[in-house]
């Protein structure tokens, strides 16, 4: 039945896209895509009508659906026909069509990118981040076959298009060597060479129990400076995203200032740094929705950087991490590399599954006490310990690939649950 459905949404996303003519903004990576579509989205959201994926609609379904702007049927025929059913209507009159389509494109599986490329006609590429240990090396036997794939969709680009490339991931900057002739290319990142440059990056945390939090950063391009102050934005991870928004943004014909004022306040997700109340008067640092080692990295660095700012001398740092997934060959080292940053970052350091008992070990090997190592299987048997475990003004870091579902100890200790459809991610999403 797939494989049927798949034939008709590329037919209908075909007509669809052919009719209508948008602008289509593409966004791939391993770390960040779905942050730095969601910043594409609110800059040229601002500006221009816009639609980009809802929920995890970054697949061979998810795309089309996204083209199509309808809800997939799940497992139901009728559902499924009641679909075509809208999208012919589209075709025949789809008033007020975006005239852009900013969409996510996940990479599982070899030929996932191409596929996807072969119906959308790409006019601007994101690449994000890949890191030294990427996600969905288990269906690649090697590293270089993971980036070739991701590349595809920066060769794929119509003529005289624009490619957005993260200049600090070397693995991504090197994708600019060998596009098509007449390409643009823009480069974002902290490192001096980057086209957009960040810096004067600084968090600031005037009020945690108000919600007064967020970053100040500035962004230079071809001599312009223009500096950026956005309410609600924890961690360079975030940055990243607005830079390489700022990259698409200046694509469409808008300047620094513009984009700025497009971010006076950050977009939130479930599930991606946000900081909920706890139990106890602590604080969680919520980044369930996955993880991979440079994310998970990254989102230690948060930890230790709210951490610093709260200026809170009773409060401890506490690292809660599950499982990071489809790492292949590199898994156990890829969760060692996480325990050694953790274990000069954690006060009390909590594992969930298997495989992040790597992460326990490594820890441990690292000079980090024993005694404050907690091991689990289940997310909510962790969450169990923690609340024996959380004082006043403690901050907590979740994080864990999707599948082993971290938000569960989320909600066993935030201080509202009856927020959490409202704050956590969700099945599906």
């Amino acid at each position: 039945m797939k494989r049927i459905l798949q034939y008709i949404l590329r037919i209908f996303s075909k007509i669809i896209l052919r009719k209508y003519k948008p602008e289509i903004v593409a966004i791939t990576g391993s770390v960040g895509k779905t942050s730095a579509k969601e910043a594409i989205y609110q800059v040229l959201g601002k500006y221009f009508r816009v639609r980009s994926n809802k929920r995890n609609y970054n697949n061979e379904i998810g795309v089309p659906l996204t083209i199509l702007g309808i809800e997939g049927g799940g497992g139901s025929f009728l559902l499924w026909a009641k679909v075509f059913l809208k999208a012919i209507r589209i075709i025949i009159s789809g008033r007020d069509y975006p005239e852009i389509l900013v969409l996510e494109m996940g990479v599982d599986r070899p030929g996932d990118m191409a596929y996807l490329t072969g119906f959308v006609p790409v006019d601007a590429a994101v690449i994000t981040a890949i890191g030294e240990f990427p996600t969905h090396l288990e269906f690649f036997p090697e590293k270089d076959e993971l980036i070739g794939e991701k590349s595809i969709l920066a060769k794929s680009v119509v003529k005289e298009g624009l490619v957005v490339l993260n200049y600090d991931d070397i693995s991504v900057r090197m994708m600019a060597d060998g596009l098509p002739e007449g390409i643009k290319t823009i480069t974002y990142g902290f490192g001096e060479g980057a086209s957009i440059q960040i810096s004067n990056y600084n968090f600031y945390l005037s009020d945690l129990d108000k919600g007064d939090y967020g970053a100040t950063f500035k962004l230079e391009y071809e001599g312009s400076i223009v500096p950026f102050r956005v309410e609600k934005m924890i961690g360079k991870q975030q940055v990243f995203a607005v830079a390489a928004a700022a990259g698409v943004g200046m694509g469409f014909g808008l300047n620094l200032v513009e984009i700025s004022n497009a971010f006076k306040k950050m977009f939130n997700l479930p599930g991606r740094t946000n900081l909920i109340k706890g139990i106890k008067k602590s604080w969680v640092i919520d980044d369930t929705y996955n993880a991979s080692p440079l994310a998970t990295i990254a989102a230690l660095g948060i930890l230790e950087e709210i951490y610093l700012t709260a200026d809170k001398p009773a409060a401890r740092k506490i690292a809660v991490l599950g499982d990071m997934l489809e790492l292949g060959k590199d898994m156990e080292v890829a969760h060692r590399q996480v325990g050694q940053k953790a274990a000069g970052v954690a006060s009390l350091i909590f594992t969930v599954g298997g495989r992040a008992r790597f992460i326990a070990d490594e820890a441990i090997k690292s000079g980090f006490n024993k005694e404050n190592v907690f091991e689990f299987d289940e997310p909510s048997a962790a969450a169990l310990k923690l609340q024996e475990e959380l004082k006043p003004e403690d901050i907590v870091l979740i994080k864990g690939s999707r599948s082993i579902h971290m938000e569960k100890a989320v909600k066993e200790i935030m201080a509202e649950p009856g927020k959490a459809d409202e704050l956590l991610v969700k099945n599906g999403f």
